[in-house]
């Protein structure tokens, strides 16, 4: 991983003008209210799973280095972000991973003692439940926002609705009983279900002008030719190791 696609992506959206930013943040702004994430991401910015950057323990390093287990590439590209201090955002993209398949890597090195266990419980919870290792309950417990005995509760009830021949969601389940709020369910559902897109950079796309490019602009053409050519080649990785998975599950 030559470079960081996120940062590349980054660097564009920094450089359109102030009046630009100023709508972006506003349209982003709303979505965020819509999804009812914007509180979270206000007052908790440092438990958000995607800005959160693994380290590597010991036994991660070696393996990365020495590579004895035989283990899939996708994990040794995950080691190797993990190395070059990427955060899970930063790893998913430039990997081709969606944000689901990145924490069930995670989790894995986690499990095996690659990587340090977070000190965020939101952290913890969050790729426990991207992941698929956790449930919605168990998400809540994780995270301090329920007890032992209140998803013990929830679970009793879900089942007396299931045998009632009225079943719900969990979440209902969690709502009816007051233990979590509407917003905290909408939030977390959003997430999930988002974090198993992927997020894939074209600048195929970028409009041709149809003025010519003068000579202080050429810097910027050559880059955005670079950037195209760059993409292309990533695409076919991701081409690749798509094809690879296809065999393995045959």
């Amino acid at each position: 991983m030559k470079k960081n696609i996120f940062e590349l992506f980054l660097d564009k959206v920094f450089n359109v003008p102030f009046w630009i930013k100023q709508v972006m943040y506003l349209k982003l702004a709303k979505e965020m209210r819509k999804n009812e994430c914007e509180d979270f991401l206000r007052n908790n910015p440092c438990d958000i799973f995607a800005v959160f950057a693994p380290t590597l323990t010991f036994k991660g390093k070696t393996e990365l280095m020495e590579r004895k287990c035989g283990l899939d590439n996708n994990i040794y590209n995950f080691l190797q972000g993990c190395a070059n201090e990427y955060s899970i955002l930063e790893i998913s993209i430039n990997n081709f991973l969606s944000m689901e398949e990145t924490a069930k890597y995670y989790e894995l090195c986690l499990e095996q003692s690659f990587v340090k266990a977070p000190d965020s419980k939101e952290i913890h919870a969050m790729a426990g439940y991207i992941a698929g290792k956790f449930r919605t309950g168990e998400y809540f417990k994780q995270k301090g926002t329920i007890s032992v005995d209140d998803l013990q509760r929830a679970i009793l009830a879900h089942r007396d609705a299931q045998e009632s021949g009225q079943p719900k969601r969990f979440g209902e389940i969690l709502l009816s009983l007051n233990l979590v709020s509407e917003k905290d369910i909408k939030a977390v559902l959003i997430l999930k279900e988002e974090s198993k897109k992927r997020f894939i950079l074209d600048y195929n796309t970028v409009p041709q002008s149809d003025t010519e490019f003068t000579n202080n602009n050429q810097k910027y053409e050559e880059e955005i030719a670079s950037l195209k050519d760059e993409n292309l080649k990533l695409k076919h990785k991701m081409l690749q190791l798509l094809e690879l998975v296809k065999r393995n599950n045959k």
